[in-house]
């Protein structure tokens, strides 16, 4: 039961996009057209996972040696190197999927949202079971932020005739993402 508590809310309640804003770059970039936005969501939710079932077990290696202070070095070495199999992976077996998320897969290595992940799941004193579940939350809730969003930018849901030259672009779109951000504050409280 608290497992999919756990994963219900990093989904609804604790997004890591419009919540927590972690993994902002990727939200921005990717999420202009759905094809890309729901292939980065996938990558990012294999990495979360994946990264998750290895950093838990090297945390307790760590801890057990008094060294838990190392962490965030550790981490970010075995997400980088997760990143890189992943774009491996994907150049070999997804070249179109690849090419068409470009410069944004190689930014997951950078993405805080992952990192974020592993290190909530560490500072919750979080179980195996319990973090992987926290990581796939944390990387569907990506997932559904990036579809919401990709949806209101594809589909061009705003009418840019009207609106004064300073908040074009790039000014619009921050705008929509807070929008989206604060329609989810409305599930804060649903879980304790």
């Amino acid at each position: 039961m608290k497992i999919i508590i756990i994963f219900m809310s990093m989904i609804l309640v604790n997004n890591f996009l419009l919540q927590q804003f972690l993994g902002i770059c990727s939200f921005l970039g990717v999420s202009n057209k759905m094809d890309s936005a729901v292939g980065m969501s996938g990558a990012v939710i294999f990495v979360m996972v994946l990264a998750e079932a290895v950093t838990w077990p090297i945390q307790q290696v760590l801890n057990s040696f008094d060294i838990g202070y190392l962490q965030t070095i550790v981490f970010i070495l075995v997400i980088a190197s997760l990143v890189q199999f992943v774009e491996m992976f994907m150049k070999k077996y997804m070249p179109a999927l690849q090419k068409a998320l470009g410069i944004y897969l190689p930014l997951i290595t950078t993405n805080c949202a992952v990192l974020g992940a592993t290190i909530l799941s560490i500072s919750n004193n979080y179980t195996l079971a319990q973090s992987i579940a926290n990581a796939a939350g944390a990387g569907f809730g990506y997932l559904v932020a990036m579809v919401m969003f990709a949806g209101v930018r594809e589909e061009k849901l705003w009418d840019e005739s009207g609106v004064p030259a300073a908040w074009k672009g790039i000014p619009l779109i921050l705008v929509s993402a807070t929008i989206l951000s604060l329609s989810f504050m409305g599930f804060s409280g649903l879980f304790s």
